[in-house]
């Protein structure tokens, strides 16, 4: 493939957070940034190396979107299905932008990869007495090929496994740390985080841990939007520090809403309840207020057609009737099932005054799942050398334009694994931690106030959430510049000069991440000037190949303006140029 991009030679302007220097530092030979499923996974196969590893994780180890995981993991287990059905059904809910190559990996390591996380200590829920797994459908899928654990808690049960064998490993752990910017060293080469500890522990305050490896496994974005399912560490960090440093982000207009989540209320911000797909695929049905089932017709599979296909469906039918919900029945399924397959859902309802036995439950979509990273190859390596990305904050290739449901646990075990060897190729243990070398010239972003958070969200939210247009985008696109300028930064039109950045700190950092990932989200939801899975543009409603088969593919230079430039097709280039070691 064509438009392999360089990799630097040499330290560039650096663009940082503005922080305090670093008051303490450790060595290690990688650092991995994140505690889900595709953090720890890496980290262990690091440490199972003799790699000297050291996990940094933005709250404690079980806080990160893994947890919050209900429906389950997709592979090809059950019998008559195969690597090459679950293939099929991938690339359909992609909408012709997935990497297949990527795609095939995924799916043909996949089976051994559970395998691999249940002989690490993961449950998953019994068919019968023989130890058969049970298996459940959910949109998109073709065949019962959803592993599932507790009935509806399958990432808190993936997590507990992993953190229990993380700490039994007595791998370093630093809970409570927001990681601040990358590290290089003369040659342009990784060599490390600043970070910055959060209350007591071994290290508090800015520090720096040096490496020659990292990896990065923050999780997503979610709460670049209003309503959403991911938890309140969600905010884009990984995705906004790889920016700064020069690596490739790729498709951030791909932003998939869950179709089902519990409508709250239209004021409802923050982490909402999510109603798993899960329940779709065991019977229950998409109702109007009426009691009218909308999707009997619109696809195929129903209520279980790809999650772009029913949230589309569930607006369009709002919109119809002038309502702000539908709503999800499964009153037939009895309060045993209820209770026995969805006590997490079941609980949540009813804490919110709603009994799914006796009462359809209102839903509305909400922000979900980030289809698009930082841009990686099928080893996990992003453009910069010695920098790798997996799980929700990589663009491995794998999600295309839409994620086929279930598919997110799948690819952050198979992903991490390739990293893990990876790694352990290129960077033999115990080695000298690299020195990390100060830019002859370093740029910082200014802060915005921690209350901006809520301005970014609500714009975003209105501008670029399930319906966009080039009049919304373009809303939305002057309400971030507007808070960019009073932030005080010079590349934003307009921006004043009296303008007095916020104070660093977590709040701040956050909002300025959440401000960074939003920048390029819209910019790349303007260019692409179609509708294709997730994104849907109303002035734009039709699926365009010709023109846009193809990937957005973005960096923030050193003005801190945007460069994008499209691929020449479906299949995403090489991050490393041929030739050259990674």
């Amino acid at each position: 493939m064509t438009g392999q991009p360089s990799r630097p030679t040499a330290p560039r302007p650096a663009i940082r957070l503005p922080a305090p220097a670093p008051g303490w530092a450790e060595p290690a030979d990688v650092v991995v940034v994140g505690s889900g499923v595709a953090g720890l996974t890496a980290a262990l196969r690091c440490a199972a190396a003799g790699l000297r590893t050291v996990v940094v994780t933005k709250a404690r180890l079980d806080d990160g979107s893994t947890r919050w995981a209900q429906g389950g993991i997709a592979a090809a287990l059950g019998e008559g299905d195969t690597p090459e059905q679950h293939l099929d059904d991938t690339l359909v809910a992609g909408a012709g932008l997935c990497d297949e190559d990527a795609v095939r990996l995924l799916v043909t390591e996949g089976p051994d990869a559970v395998r691999r996380l249940i002989d690490t200590g993961a449950v998953f829920d019994k068919a019968d007495a023989a130890g058969t797994i049970a298996l459940t459908r959910e949109g998109g899928h073709h065949r019962r090929r959803i592993a599932h654990a507790g009935g509806d808690a399958t990432g808190a049960e993936i997590s507990r496994a992993l953190v229990e064998a993380v700490r039994a490993r007595r791998i370093r752990t630093v809970e409570n740390a927001l990681v601040l910017d990358l590290l290089t060293d003369a040659e342009g080469r990784t060599a490390g985080v600043t970070l910055h500890v959060m209350g007591e522990g071994r290290h508090d305050g800015v520090g720096a841990i040096h490496a020659p490896a990292v990896v990065l496994a923050t999780g997503g974005m979610g709460q670049v939007f209003s309503a959403t399912t991911n938890p309140a560490v969600s905010t884009g960090d990984g995705v906004a520090l790889a920016l700064r440093a020069g690596a490739e982000v790729s498709d951030l207009e791909f932003v998939q809403f869950h179709p089902t989540v519990l409508f709250l209320g239209a004021d409802a911000e923050g982490q909402q309840p999510l109603v798993s797909e899960a329940v779709r695929g065991e019977g229950a049905h998409l109702v109007d207020a009426g009691g009218t089932r909308f999707m009997a017709g619109r696809h195929e599979l129903a209520e279980l057609a790809p999650r772009d296909i029913v949230a589309k469906a569930i607006t369009r039918r709002m919109l119809e009737q002038d309502a702000e919900h539908m709503y999800l029945d499964g009153r037939h399924f009895g309060a045993e099932m209820w209770a026995e397959r969805f006590p997490t859902i079941l609980a949540a309802c009813r804490a919110h005054s709603i009994d799914p036995v006796t009462e359809p439950i209102p839903v509305a979509p909400a922000a979900h799942y980030a289809s698009g990273g930082i841009r990686t190859d099928r080893s996990g390596r992003t453009t910069l050398p010695g920098l790798y990305a997996c799980g929700e904050t990589a663009c491995t290739g794998v999600h295309g334009a839409n994620r086929l449901a279930s598919n997110s646990l799948l690819e952050g075990l198979v992903y991490a694994e390739r990293i893990a060897e990876a790694i352990v190729a290129a960077h033999p243990a115990g080695g000298p931690a690299p020195v990390p070398a100060e830019p002859a010239r370093t740029e910082t972003i200014p802060l915005l106030a921690p209350e901006q958070r809520f301005a970014i969200q609500r714009a975003m939210t209105r501008g670029a959430g399930v319906l966009r247009s080039e009049a919304f985008l373009a809303e939305a696109a002057e309400a971030l510049s507007a808070l960019r300028a009073q932030a005080g930064d010079t590349t934003a039109e307009g921006a004043p000069s009296e303008a007095k950045p916020a104070e660093p700190g977590v709040e701040s950092w956050e909002a300025t991440n959440l401000l960074c990932v939003a920048r390029v989200l819209v910019d790349s939801a303007r260019r692409r000037t179609e509708t294709r899975g997730c994104h849907w543009r109303e002035d734009h409603p039709d699926r365009d190949d010709t023109h846009w088969r193809r990937h957005l593919v973005t960096r923030l230079i050193q003005d801190r303006t945007l460069s994008v430039h499209t691929t020449d097709g479906a299949g995403l280039p090489a991050t490393v140029p041929a030739g050259e070691t990674p």
